[in-house]
């Protein structure tokens, strides 16, 4: 047993967390009778409070920008990074943060991969190393367009074995044309040797690859940004494809680090915004192809390219967010406020969820007003922008 003056003595020891187990159990079991002690005690966690705040041990994920803004203040960049390619260079960056202190046994845990199938929730489960190879194998296809190697090498060759990936801008029908994402990643996979599965050698190819990725984009004038890159069954400007890449890669480490049990956060306001500008922007040709593919019902009037049509409103609320405007009867008819027939407010990050496939269209929480058709086929075709 404790007397009164050594349990007053321990206190101080107390409010810092300092004491053992069976101290701070007489310490309390005594400050729920002695009144004066628990008047001192509670002085005492106050200051302590005062002294410092319960800070994450884990760094600051903007720390890395913020050194390289400071930098860069003083002495801008010889080869500036295009602003483009500038949130693939964050997210790959974040992620490689998030991989370089992964224990072993970490690289081999299960991650479940969700998409949105065009009619449904699909899903994948791989490892770790699973979800790096499959990063590798799909930024090989805008690694190629800039003439960078294949990570597949040879098992980039059609299914039949016959032809090679040709250059930029070759139709997806072309003889040799290159095999979209999933035929990558599922060839990537089978070329993997399981007992390397483990192994952070993933890591280090893809690092790798997304270096030589933003140097070649670096290095070269305007006009690259351009170039067509071919995913197979359709294309992106390269421009669009590093934003498409990048979006892919932080959603990928959310996966990954919430394999982990990691806290893992969005991307920088200003790069946030452009992920959602380039899945507002592909919102009309992915409404078009639903309908093609007969997952939406035809649309009630046919708008001419470049004449007014009927229109949602799109409003992306919070970090990021913004206002667009989207055509909703033909991918080149023009959109304004003046024809719009419904109204969707998303949260930024719901919005980016959907986007993804993490979120199925029919639970989004938007806020929603006016036509409800145009709506749903507008929440179903950004669910259908994810893949695996």
């Amino acid at each position: 047993m404790y007397d009164h003056n050594v349990l007053r003595s321990l206190l101080g020891a107390w409010a810092l967390a300092a004491c053992s187990a069976e101290e701070t159990a007489a310490v309390e079991a005594h400050l729920t009778d002695c009144a004066a002690c628990a008047e001192e005690a509670l002085r005492l966690r106050d200051a302590v409070g005062l002294l410092h705040a319960e800070d994450s041990l884990d760094l600051d994920p903007m720390l890395r920008t913020r050194v390289l803004e400071g930098c860069l203040v003083r002495r801008p960049a010889r080869i500036p990074v295009p602003g483009w390619a500038a949130p693939y260079d964050a997210e790959t960056s974040r992620l490689d943060a998030l991989l370089r202190d992964m224990a072993e046994d970490e690289w081999r845990a299960p991650v479940r991969l969700r998409w949105f199938d065009g009619e449904g929730e699909a899903e994948r489960t791989t490892t770790v190393a699973g979800v790096i190879g499959h990063l590798l194998a799909v930024d090989g296809l805008v690694a190629t367009a800039l003439g960078l190697p294949d990570p597949l090498g040879r098992a980039a060759r059609l299914p039949d074995g016959t032809g090679a990936p040709p250059g930029p801008g070759a139709g997806p029908g072309a003889v040799g044309g290159p095999m979209g994402p999933v035929a990558r990643t599922e060839a990537f996979w089978a070329l993997e040797d399981p007992k390397a599965q483990g192994s952070p050698a993933a890591r280090e190819r893809w690092r790798d690859q997304t270096h030589a990725m933003v140097r070649s984009v670096s290095f070269t004038d305007g006009d690259v940004a351009g170039v067509d890159v071919t995913y197979g069954d359709f294309a992106l400007p390269l421009r669009d494809a590093f934003l498409d890449r990048a979006f892919e890669c932080w959603m990928h480490a959310e996966d990954i680090a919430e394999a982990v049990d990691y806290p893992y956060g969005p991307p920088v306001p200003g790069h946030l915004n452009m992920l959602v500008d380039l899945a507002a922007r592909q919102l009309p040709g992915t409404i078009a192809g639903r309908r093609r593919a007969g997952l939406a019902p035809p649309p009630r009037t046919l708008a001419p390219a470049g004449r007014p049509g009927r229109t949602l409103h799109l409003e992306v609320e919070g970090s990021g967010g913004g206002h667009w405007y989207i055509p909703l009867d033909s991918p080149g008819a023009t959109a304004s406020p003046e024809d719009a027939v419904a109204h969707v407010a998303l949260d930024g990050m719901e919005f980016c969820q959907l986007a993804a496939g993490h979120v199925p269209p029919q639970d989004a929480a938007a806020g929603q007003d006016g036509d409800r058709e145009a709506i749903r086929d507008v929440l179903f075709a950004a669910a259908s922008l994810s893949r695996l």
